[in-house]
């Protein structure tokens, strides 16, 4: 009997599974199979992201005629205009002809012709990004790039500028100019963090009459009430009854857009309160029924905003996803009784910032009420305790996978991994802050601390009769001989693991117990560190296992001329090597400020701070790295070093290096020793991108002279 294989399938459900790959290098690999697999696999593509060089035209692939979505930002040289090259007219002319299909574009766009001789090529074009981090040139006029764009896109219905250095000033104008256009757009994202003071009370009433069936709208703001023209209640009202079709609404002050780490110990209190009413709330809430997803992240005191919050349930029925910030009264219960956020019970995905009064009674109610939750962020309150989040880890253990603990006070990293504990064998995503002041007493007096108790204002044993029952649908037999299984999941005990059990053979125990520190599903890890702290502790603290780690990001923050040299020789990275599946990491040092030149006696220079974070990364298998060099803000900087270039080219593994920032030309080629390197890249992504290289550093022909090294390689698969 003839065994039947893969290739034997109708070319139809053929064509199905290989559009379900998203693995680009999977869908690269059923290319090669045979000429049958190599069509139906070109044939269903739909995104392609250009890397080549602008000079190497003959190198566009002319067989991916189906894509739609085509990423121009990433070409090399980084942020080069394409109307550098020597023939501009031929770059489009080429990439209309290699992509006839595309309707969704990425651009790099770093002047205005770029725009003009880009947009023509594809008039039908339904979605575009524009890219720029080089400063806005002062020769264009308020409003004169967009109105190219718009001008040449008659079909366009979606514009993301959330990367797109330009002034608040250019928008509205040009959305003005062409308002049949502006009213056909569905997606508009201008969550820029290069605004300095964001879009104001007149440019959002301006913005929303012209764009009115908007569904998603996204934009900072000003909220500050010091300032003229700041947002307030009447730019609110006026997005809601200009656009009452919003499904996401996103709007954010610009300094929370910085991601700029606050004082843990501040008191979550700003000076000036935000000119939003509860009243002004309800009435946006009530005009936009079809709500999926909101975000108002305020940076001003918006108090008592409980009875605001309640209507969400009840006026928008889709809502799923919510993200407050300096909202205060969010869920303050009186005894058992739910109020605020904890009422919204359908939401999927919750994210607090600096909300003053929110203790670990208002965050398990917001666990008892809000039953759904995945995803989970809180950042800057400082009254809630490993108590509560503990409770609420409890009490969402079916559903809850991803999870933030940021700037807290009383949640450093070894009080938020116990309070995961109940979870720690479901959850996927994890951030937390590396701060290791955790002691023996601090967890000592957490000792005893019963769920199931009522002393002291804490859980009624009707609060968690009535809990279990809301949250498994059953009734709780809480007080019989039934409920010894059901009662060991909320007794609490930090100094003993629950051993009236059994453990199976995944080393977790069979019941409620959380002996096993095991984060089985955890594929995603993300950590905040101060300069100058170590991350040796970071497996000792509680993760010390997680066999399916595969990526992890490290943000590196704080000032190194303020800090002597380290005690020891190395940050820690050597310490992953206990995560096998480890293969990609982001280590950002970007706001790691110090000295690039010459350091003071008695400190160190930017170079040998660089030596100690980088020392033990060749030792991780990584195929992906994205690295971030610290920065010298008064010479503004970021630039790799010597000894960075010499510790990268020990990562034998790697396929793909990032680096967000500048190097020396033979700095870079320290790294062709790295065998199956294969993607390489300096990208200065951030605010703002210095406008001309320094003369030592690397530039367009200097980046050309590396990239056709690496190019002339064999690589071994």
């Amino acid at each position: 009997m003839a065994s039947t294989t893969l290739n034997d399938l109708p070319d139809v459900i053929l064509s199905n599974i290989i559009a379900a790959v998203s693995d680009v290098r999977s869908r690269n690999s059923s290319a090669l199979v045979c000429r049958k697999w190599y069509l139906l696999e070109r044939a269903t593509r739909s995104a392609l992201t250009l890397r080549g060089n602008l000079r190497d035209l003959f190198m566009v692939p002319t067989c991916f005629t189906s894509i739609s979505h085509l990423d121009l930002s990433l070409l090399s040289p980084w942020g080069h205009p394409l109307t550098s090259a020597s023939d501009p007219a031929l770059i489009g002319h080429v990439l209309r002809h290699a992509f006839p299909s595309v309707t969704s574009l990425t651009l790099y766009a770093r002047n205005p012709s770029t725009i003009q001789l880009i947009a023509p090529q594809w008039p039908f074009l339904e979605h575009v990004k524009l890219v720029r981090w080089h400063q806005r040139p002062q020769i264009a006029a308020a409003g004169d790039e967009l109105n190219i764009l718009i001008s040449e896109c008659g079909k366009l219905n979606s514009l993301d500028l959330s990367a797109f250095y330009c002034w608040t000033d250019d928008v509205p104008p040009a959305l003005e100019s062409y308002p049949s256009i502006a009213s056909n757009l569905t997606c508009l994202n201008l969550l820029n963090p290069s605004f300095s003071e964001g879009f104001k009370s007149d440019e959002i009433k301006v913005i929303t009459k012209a764009c009115s069936n908007l569904r998603e709208f996204r934009a900072a703001c000003m909220f500050d009430p010091r300032y003229i023209g700041y947002v307030g209640d009447e730019a609110l009202v006026s997005v809601s009854v200009n656009c009452p079709k919003l499904a996401i609404l996103h709007l954010a002050d610009t300094s929370a857009l910085s991601n700029a780490r606050g004082d843990p110990e501040d008191e979550g209190f700003t000076q000036e309160d935000a000119k939003i009413n509860v009243a002004t709330l309800i009435e946006v809430f009530s005009g936009l029924p079809l709500l999926e997803e909101l975000a108002l992240d305020v940076c001003n005191n918006v108090r008592m905003s409980g009875p605001a919050l309640e209507v969400l349930n009840s006026k928008c029925p889709k809502l799923r996803s919510l993200k407050l910030g300096q909202f205060h009264g969010i869920s303050l219960p009186v005894e058992s009784k739910l109020d605020g956020v904890a009422l919204c019970q359908r939401l999927e995905s919750l994210s607090i910032r600096n909300v003053a009064d929110l203790t670990d009674m208002g965050l398990i109610a917001i666990a008892r009420g809000c039953c759904r939750l995945a995803k989970f962020e809180v950042q800057g309150c400082k009254m809630i305790t490993v108590k509560g989040v503990r409770t609420m880890a409890s009490l969402l253990r079916r559903t809850l996978v991803d999870v933030k603990i940021s700037c807290c006070k009383n949640l450093g990293a070894v009080q938020s991994l116990k309070a995961l504990e109940p979870i720690q064998d479901r959850i996927e995503s994890l951030h937390i802050d590396c701060i290791w002041d955790c002691t023996t007493e601090d967890l000592e007096d957490l000792d005893g601390f019963d769920l199931n108790s009522f002393d002291q204002g804490e859980i009624s044993n009707r609060l968690v009769e009535r809990t279990a029952k809301h949250f498994t649908g059953s009734d709780y037999d809480y007080d019989g001989m039934g409920s010894a299984s059901k009662k060991c999941r909320y007794s609490y005990d930090l100094n003993s693991s629950y051993t009236g059990v059994d453990v199976n053979s995944n080393g977790y125990e069979n019941g409620n117990g959380y002996g096993e520190r095991t984060w089985e599903k955890l594929r995603y890890l993300s950590l905040w560190v101060a300069v100058g702290q170590l991350l040796t502790p970071l497996a000792s603290s509680g993760l010390e296992n997680c066999p399916n780690l595969e990526e992890i990001r490290i943000k590196i923050e704080g000032d190194c001329r303020e800090l002597p040299k380290p005690a020891v020789r190395e940050f820690g990275l050597s310490t992953l090597v206990n995560y096998p599946k480890l293969s990609k990491m982001h280590l950002d040092c970007g706001d790691t400020i110090g000295y690039a030149h010459t350091a003071p006696s008695g400190q160190m220079d930017l170079s040998l701070w660089e030596r100690f974070y980088l020392i033990g990364v060749g030792h991780l298998s990584l195929t992906e790295l994205d690295y971030w060099p610290p920065q010298d803000r008064d010479v503004n900087q970021r630039s790799l070093s010597l000894p960075a270039a010499g510790l990268l080219q020990e990562c034998f593994s790697l396929r793909k290096l990032f680096i967000h920032g500048t190097a020396h030309e033979h700095f870079m080629m320290f790294l062709l020793r790295i065998h199956d390197l294969r993607d390489v890249q300096l990208r200065e992504d951030y605010y703002p991108a210095p406008e001309n290289d320094m003369s030592t550093e690397m530039r367009a022909d200097s980046c050309s002279r590396f990239e056709a090294a690496l190019n002339r390689r064999q690589i071994s698969d």
